[in-house]
């Protein structure tokens, strides 16, 4: 069984972390914190902004971030690390019971797929399909139309 994991997840640098990391709360759509103090940056997506120092909050902000508040926050989960970024947040997938919760996001309509460079090892294929899904269904920030945003651009925008 080993074995077959090792092949699956591509390699040791790719293996979920399995000691335990219970979320203790959510910043945003897109990143967590940890029991232990660490954060981790979802992987693969990327979910509307929320405000702060003077800045608006961008639609779908505060949702996004609740949804993924009710999936995680006092669960216990497994994280597939793909890296660590500048800030030092690990980026990672996360997994509860099985089912990924970076794809979940997308597949609801609370985040997009990233458009920046993908984290070698990451099936983006996958996150892209549920995101066409959600677009097709307007599921979440796709109900919004031609007035959806991106949050890169949005906060290219500087809001």
């Amino acid at each position: 069984m080993s074995a077959l994991l090792l092949l699956v997840s591509g390699g040791g640098c790719h293996w979920p972390d399995r000691s335990p990391n219970r979320v203790t709360y959510v910043f945003d759509g897109d990143t967590v914190k940890l029991a232990d103090g660490g954060r981790v940056r979802l992987v693969g997506i990327d979910a509307p902004e929320l405000g702060g120092r003077g800045r608006p909050t961008q639609p779908y902000g505060r949702k996004s971030q609740f949804y993924l508040n009710d999936l995680v926050v006092g669960q216990t989960i497994d994280i597939r690390r793909l890296g660590v970024d500048r800030y030092g947040r690990i980026l990672g997938e996360i997994f509860l019971e099985g089912r990924n919760i970076n794809l979940m996001m997308v597949e609801a309509g609370m985040a997009e797929v990233y458009r920046g460079r993908m984290e070698p090892g990451l099936d983006a294929d996958m996150y892209r399909r549920a995101e066409e899904s959600a677009r097709r269904d307007r599921r979440g920030i796709w109900s919004l139309g031609d007035r959806y945003i991106s949050p890169r651009q949005w906060r290219r925008m500087g809001r």
